[in-house]
């Protein structure tokens, strides 16, 4: 029989599997995808040609990405933190508090779906953070600025994982779920930046795709969200450990 502190961290991963999806899909998202080899290539101080040709630029656009992706990883990270102490202050009332979340969480999800669209999600709240390309901190204040100001376009798949994060009602559990959220989206512009001139193709084919993206993320939140209506979340955590014990040993 599992070990009860095992278990309960190991109810965890399939949360944090969700997590790094939805941080990928957030990535592929209309108002993402297009704008990263721009956005490297000005916070890298080159051009997009030169991150096609010159190994040095490069480099540059490397050390760049990765200060970027630091910066967007520490808002992430404290808005875990927000919503996981938020969570437990209101943990007497956490039934009725992740049947809500679940609601909002599926409501997101229809928009994605193109059932009912919700007009502020269809912009972008951008901050302008002045000249900054071509330096590591301005790179680092560049990803801060890039949390914050793609939120309305990125928000419905956040605010599902800040829901899954609040009805943790644990700040550490809580900051863990927005880490692998940061690193879903994260990875892949350090992965852009490293394998540009390969991976041209595969972006393109993406753009032409983004119906399908979206309604993959449609689908992503209303299974989320209904898991979290039903309570049958915290269920099929324990259900995939029961099942694949060595899920037990991972968490």
């Amino acid at each position: 029989m599992l070990d009860a502190v095992t278990l309960l961290d190991a109810t965890l991963l399939p949360a944090i599997a969700i997590a790094i999806v939805a941080g990928l899909l957030s990535f592929l998202s209309p108002c993402v995808l297009p704008i990263v080899p721009p956005y490297l290539a000005y916070m890298g101080g080159v051009s997009v040609t030169d991150m096609d040709a010159d190994v040095a630029a490069r480099r540059r656009v490397i050390v760049a990405a990765l200060f970027f992706v630091l910066g967007l990883s520490t808002v992430f990270i404290f808005l875990g933190m927000a919503a996981s102490v938020f969570g437990r202050a209101f943990l007497q009332y956490q039934e009725w508090f992740i049947y809500i979340a679940g609601v909002v969480v599926m409501i997101f999800g229809t928009h994605f779906l193109g059932i009912f669209r919700i007009g502020f999600l269809q912009q972008e709240a951008r901050v302008d953070v002045g000249d900054r390309g071509g330096s590591a901190f301005g790179a680092y204040i560049l990803g801060l600025a890039f949390a914050f100001g793609w939120t309305p376009c990125i928000g419905p798949i956040l605010g599902a994982i800040l829901g899954l994060a609040a009805s943790e009602g644990d700040v550490a559990r809580g900051t863990t779920l927005l880490a692998f959220y940061a690193v879903g989206l994260g990875i892949p512009f350090l992965l852009v930046a490293v394998f540009f001139p390969r991976l041209k193709g595969a972006m393109a084919w993406m753009r032409r795709h983004m119906k399908v993206i979206g309604r993959i993320s449609g689908l992503l939140l209303l299974t989320v969200g209904l898991l979290m209506v039903t309570g049958h979340f915290t269920a099929l955590s324990y259900w995939l450990v029961e099942q694949f014990p060595a899920l037990a040993v991972l968490g």
